[in-house]
């Protein structure tokens, strides 16, 4: 009963994530035509600093940040600090519903490292949940060496980036507060982005257009990690992960409506298959 109220836990923060990240996507659209990645990850990472330390303050648990596990941090924030910026350059150059399904391809990475970087065990359902939606994904995306863009490789190379996330997340968590983790991914990440936005000695300074875009970045950020490093706190993280997937059926209809980005029959052939990968995941879960 406990592990089956877990994994609804999990599923509910998740749900959370999913919001922030389909938010995050229409914001960097909206940034992009004045700022570059980089510059986008530094200011959003600004802006986390600013809340991760105001609620430490109010709820005293600044004391909660230590220095214990900075080389697992540093790992862990070198790997989205990739997998973020590609993000972001896949969405302005590719159609929202194909980054996100390309991306899709995270649960199976996870499934696939979570033996050798967590220790945790590959279950036949687990690995069958995992190939359901990877074959999900392929439908939605249909790529081929004549269609293969930069924008579908770069989204792909974020799946694998953000699937290392989740599992060095998965293990800081068995150590680290919530806040601990937060404080050390919007600091370290402010530091990569300062440092990668300032090589062309060229930083732009936010307009009055995009300063709502980008405190809406932030918080959509920082509380898209708070949702996911507790869910992964509550579940391993070949569960946790797949639960992700309801994302590509709602960004292909933010995509359709403001974008104009159509929805064709592959995508809901594919998002169906996903979902159903999805849930014997979890339903799996749930009988162990």
């Amino acid at each position: 009963m406990t592990a089956r109220a877990d994994v609804f836990k999990a599923a509910l923060w998740m749900s959370g994530a999913i919001a922030s990240f389909t938010s995050m996507a229409v914001a960097g659209r909206a940034i992009s035509f004045e700022l570059d990645t980089f510059e986008i990850m530094m200011y959003r990472s600004f802006v986390g600093i600013c809340i991760v330390l105001a609620v430490a303050v109010g709820s005293g648990t600044l004391n909660q940040i230590h220095k214990r596990n900075i080389r697992l941090h540093l790992i862990r924030n070198l790997c989205h600090f990739t997998g973020q910026n590609l993000w972001f350059f896949a969405i302005t150059v590719i159609p929202l519903a194909q980054v996100f399904a390309l991306e899709f391809t995270s649960p199976l990475w996870v499934v696939v490292l979570s033996p050798l970087l967590l220790g945790e065990r590959i279950t036949p359902i687990r690995a069958t949940g995992a190939m359901i939606g990877f074959i999900g994904i392929l439908i939605v995306a249909r790529p081929t060496a004549g269609t293969l863009e930069f924008g579908q490789v770069a989204a792909a190379m974020t799946a694998i980036a953000f699937a290392c996330t989740a599992i060095f997340t998965r293990k800081l968590t068995r150590t680290e507060t919530v806040i601990s983790i937060l404080f050390y991914l919007t600091v370290m990440q402010a530091v990569f982005g300062m440092i990668c936005a300032g090589i062309d000695g060229d930083v732009t300074l936010p307009s009055g257009q995009s300063l709502p875009w980008l405190v809406l970045i932030g918080c959509a950020g920082l509380f898209a990690h708070f949702c996911l490093t507790t869910a992964l706190s509550l579940a391993p993280a070949g569960v946790v992960m797949p639960i992700d997937f309801t994302r590509l059926p709602i960004i292909a209809v933010v995509g359709m409506l403001f974008y104009g980005e159509m929805i064709d029959i592959w995508v809901v052939v594919g998002a169906l298959v996903i979902f159903a990968g999805n849930y014997l995941n979890i339903w799996g879960e749930t009988r162990r």
